[in-house]
């Protein structure tokens, strides 16, 4: 139960919180990062299973949604990928650090003015992302949009629970989003996060249901 200094704070943040788009992008300008997740061991994870998942399943072509710092993208083997963020300020971050790489391109991602025939991809990632759209109206586009993305393969890595945290960080907001994964899909496999010590995410692999 949260402490009434607790409750304080909580409402003293959300006062203060701009909204997922304008705080992400004021964040990265202002030379912030995507978090503790994109380094670390489970940075280490992460990558070390995905990069099985692409090489497994002979997947040339990856479109993430929400290529943040780039620093998670430093550890992956992947053929060809797209990288797409809602941050100007994250897009130009990576183009930098990726600039002599031929197989990466990145773009802004506008959730209201976006068509994902520009992005298609037999595979489309979301990393850590989900809890971080606030909003609904964004938060439906982007899952509208990451799926529609996609030729086979969806990986969502996110918690799936209700949100447990009281309010306490605006810029968080947790769901049990496969309840609102698009028709036409399957979750084909759930992989238990071994590192719940700093992370409530799971794998989660959907594919279309026209290919099983």
């Amino acid at each position: 139960m949260l402490t009434i200094f607790h409750r304080l704070l909580a409402l003293a943040r959300k006062w203060r919180y701009p909204g997922s788009i304008r705080y992400w992008e004021r964040r990265y300008a202002r030379g912030g990062n995507s978090g503790p997740g994109s380094t670390g061991r489970l940075a280490a994870y992460k990558a070390e299973w995905l990069n099985r998942f692409v090489r497994e399943n002979n997947i040339r072509k990856i479109a993430e949604f929400g290529c943040g710092d780039g620093r998670q993208l430093q550890l992956a083997a992947y053929p060809e990928y797209l990288g797409l963020d809602i941050a100007p300020s994250a897009v130009k971050r990576c183009a930098e650090l990726f600039s002599e790489d031929n197989s990466k391109q990145f773009r802004h991602y506008d959730p209201f003015n976006f068509d994902p025939a520009t992005a298609r991809a037999g595979l489309v990632l979301s990393l850590e992302v989900l809890f971080h759209l606030t909003e609904e109206t964004i938060y439906r586009l982007y899952l509208e949009h990451l799926f529609a993305a996609s030729d086979r393969w969806v990986v969502i890595f996110a918690p799936n629970e209700p949100d447990c945290t009281g309010g306490q960080f605006p810029h968080v907001r947790i769901r049990e989003f496969t309840k609102d994964v698009p028709a036409g899909w399957q979750l084909r496999h759930r992989e238990a996060n071994p590192h719940r010590d700093i992370s409530m995410s799971d794998f989660f692999v959907f594919e279309t249901i026209s290919d099983l």
